[in-house]
């Protein structure tokens, strides 16, 4: 076996993903012991701060497509853990927000997420961590177009 250095070892893109991948994977129990899936979490995680969001930032913040995310957000509406309501401005688009009882269920999470991440970035150290969060957040809006950053998971 080469110890040289392929490709992938020094690309951007696949050191991206292979960290996020790695980080990611290691929340992943702990979401689905609390009895959400993946997809369910993100979007709790994402409207949690936030008094409302349409389904289409929804569904570029947590990376799916917006039938994926509206079907999604029927079935957590039936659980009652968020309201859809029209928007004032637009009664074509829906605004989604959590209800109480989705505020209770994200809560627990949302703290298990923070401690988790210092877990992660604590040999980086502070500024460094915050220093990569800088950069990430220059490079996802470098490269963020309407409608091009939606993937389906």
């Amino acid at each position: 076996m080469s110890n040289s250095a392929g490709f992938v070892d020094d690309y951007l893109a696949y050191l991206l993903a292979r960290a996020s991948h790695l980080i990611s994977s290691e929340f992943h129990a702990v979401v689905e012991a609390n009895g959400l899936s993946l997809m369910e979490w993100r979007v709790m995680a994402s409207l949690s701060g936030k008094d409302s969001l349409s389904i289409n930032e929804l569904a570029s913040i947590v990376l799916a497509k917006q039938p994926t995310v509206t079907k999604l957000v029927g079935r957590m509406q039936d659980a009652g853990w968020v309201t859809r309501c029209d928007a004032a401005h637009d009664k074509r688009q829906s605004l989604v927000s959590l209800t109480a009882a989705g505020r209770r269920k994200v809560q627990p999470l949302l703290k298990q997420a923070k401690a988790h991440e210092a877990q992660v970035v604590s040999a980086l150290g502070a500024e460094q961590a915050h220093q990569l969060k800088l950069m990430l957040e220059s490079l996802i809006a470098a490269h963020t177009h309407a409608g091009e950053n939606v993937v389906e998971s």
